[in-house]
This record gives structure tokens, sequence and C-alpha cells, in this order.
């Protein structure tokens, strides 16, 4: 299946280590910016109990879902040990400071 690449604005509009919701053909994805300035982007939904990962804490290349603190790797989608689980993760490109996630 062929993917698109769809626009969803600025780098500058993603702030640092803050989550941010946007819709994208009928999915909700979390996109971050991480600390490196590198933008990861993931279902905004953990695995155990469906909790909105935009609003989970950032540290490094992780999120830690809201609701019941299940570290997932912003990279691969994978939750963490002893927990388990996984996210879907899209693919993020950034050019002419414009943000781009592939679905």
């Amino acid at each position: 299946m062929q993917k698109t690449m769809v626009e969803i604005g600025n780098i500058h509009d993603l702030p640092l280590q803050t989550g941010r919701v946007v819709k994208v053909n009928g999915r909700e994805i979390a996109v971050f910016r991480i600390s490196s300035g590198d933008v990861r982007a993931v279902e905004n939904r953990c695995p155990h109990k469906n909790g909105p990962l935009a609003e989970g804490i950032v540290a490094g290349e992780y999120v830690f879902c809201p609701l019941h603190d299940r570290k997932i790797n912003l990279n691969d989608g994978n939750v963490q040990a002893p927990d388990s689980g996984c996210v879907t993760t899209y693919r993020v490109d950034v050019t002419d400071e414009k943000v781009y996630i592939s679905i």
C-alpha cells in the first residue's frame, strides 16, 4: 500500500518535549518534538487503557502514558518492560521547516 505524506504544520509550532494532537485521515496522532529537535509521531492511544499519549511526559525519546505511567519508545512504539504492548509509529519528514507525516 502506497503511503501519502501529509503536511501537519511548521516545526516551530511544536514546542520542545510537549505533545500535540493532529488528526489525519480519521486517525488521531500524537506528535512530539523531542529534546534533540527531531520530531516523532505515534498513535495517540496507549495500548493499556487508551491513555492520550499527547498528554504524557516526554523524557529523551520516550513518552510516559498520563494514566498509568507506561513508558513508550517514540522510535519504535514499543512499551518498555516490565509492561508490554506497542503503538503505531509514523514516519516524519521535515522539509523547509514544514513537518510531514507519512500515512
